[in-house]
C-alpha cells in the first residue's frame, strides 16, 4: 500500500510540476504578446505625435499663406489711399472723394473674395445676435425694435457674425422726455 501511496504521490507531483510547466509557458507567452502590444502601442502613439505635429505645422503653413494672400490683395488699395495724399492739395473735392469712394469699392470687394460681406441693417428688426445696441431712440412712425441707424456697419462670413454692426434701435415702449426706473 505503501507503493501505491509513493506513487500517487509521484503523480501528484508529476501533474503539479506539469501543470506549474504550462503556467510557466503560458505566463511567457503572455509577456512576449504583451511586449509586443507594448511596442505596437508605443510606435502608434509616436505616429500619431508626429502626425499632430505635421498638422499643425501645415495649418500654421496654409494661415500664414491666406494671411499675406490677404495682405497682398490689400497693397493696391493701400497705394491708392497714398496716392490721394500725395496729389496736388488743389486737387477738387470731387476728385478726391471720388478716389476715396473708388478705393472703399475696392476694399469692399477685397473683402468679398475672402468671403466677407457688410451687412445692410437699416429698417431690419434689432437683433441682438447681430447687432450691438449703442443707443436708443423714440420714433412712433417706425416700428419698434427696427435699426434707425448703423453708426458701424456689420460684417459676416456666411452665417456667422464677423463684427456685429453698432446700431441705434427705435424703442416704443418708453415716450420720449419720461424717465423709467431700472
Amino acid at each position: 500500500m505503501n507503493s501505491n501511496h509513493q506513487s500517487s504521490a509521484t503523480e501528484s507531483q508529476n501533474e503539479q510540476a506539469s501543470a506549474a510547466d504550462f503556467v510557466s509557458d503560458d505566463l511567457a507567452i503572455l509577456q512576449k504578446e504583451l511586449a509586443e502590444q507594448k511596442d505596437v502601442y508605443l510606435r502608434l502613439a509616436a505616429d500619431f505625435d508626429n502626425f499632430k505635429k505635421r498638422t499643425r505645422r501645415e495649418s500654421e503653413r496654409q494661415a500664414a499663406a491666406q494671411k499675406e494672400a490677404f495682405i497682398d490683395d490689400l497693397l493696391p488699395a493701400l497705394d491708392n489711399l497714398e496716392r490721394a495724399l500725395v496729389t496736388e492739395k488743389s486737387i477738387s473735392t470731387d476728385s478726391l472723394y471720388q478716389g476715396v469712394k473708388m478705393t472703399l469699392q475696392q476694399l469692399c470687394q477685397l473683402l468679398y473674395r475672402h468671403g466677407i460681406e457688410a451687412v445692410e441693417d437699416l429698417g431690419r428688426p434689432f437683433d441682438p445676435h447681430r447687432h450691438e445696441a449703442i443707443s436708443v431712440r423714440h420714433n412712433p412712425s417706425q416700428p419698434d425694435q427696427i435699426i434707425l441707424e448703423v453708426a458701424q456697419r456689420g460684417y459676416c462670413r456666411g452665417d456667422k457674425v464677423f463684427r456685429p454692426a453698432k446700431v441705434i434701435v427705435n424703442d416704443l415702449s418708453h415716450p420720449p422726455g419720461v424717465r423709467h426706473a431700472g
